[in-house]
């Protein structure tokens, strides 16, 4: 973990995070944060990074995302040699959408 952002705002972010309960919850939050572009930057981040998982090329992912190769390089980075956030993501996202309990 990154120790230049553990500091108590960002804990405090992420206990606020956590307390989110819906999607919905999640829009109203996340509206009220983030700037249309930022929110648009992250979501365009994890569209990436499922893309990659699932072995699309650059240029695919470029085409349907509009992400640069930069940022699709970065996310790579990300997901190959980072700390594992986007995997245990996906996992959980993927064991609750086969419980019925999430749409996948």
């Amino acid at each position: 973990m990154n120790k230049k952002i553990k500091t108590d705002s960002v804990d405090a972010l992420f206990r606020a995070i956590v307390s989110l309960e819906t999607k919905e919850e999640c829009y109203r939050f996340f509206e009220d944060l983030c700037t249309v572009n930022e929110l648009l930057s992250l979501s365009q981040r994890f569209e990436v990074a499922t893309m990659l998982r699932d072995n699309k090329t650059y240029l695919e992912i470029a085409e349907k995302t509009g992400a640069s190769t930069a940022t699709i390089s970065r996310v790579n980075r990300s997901l190959n040699y980072g700390n594992d956030g986007y995997e245990m993501v996906f996992s959980k996202m993927n064991a609750r959408a086969a419980s019925g309990d999430i749409e996948k």
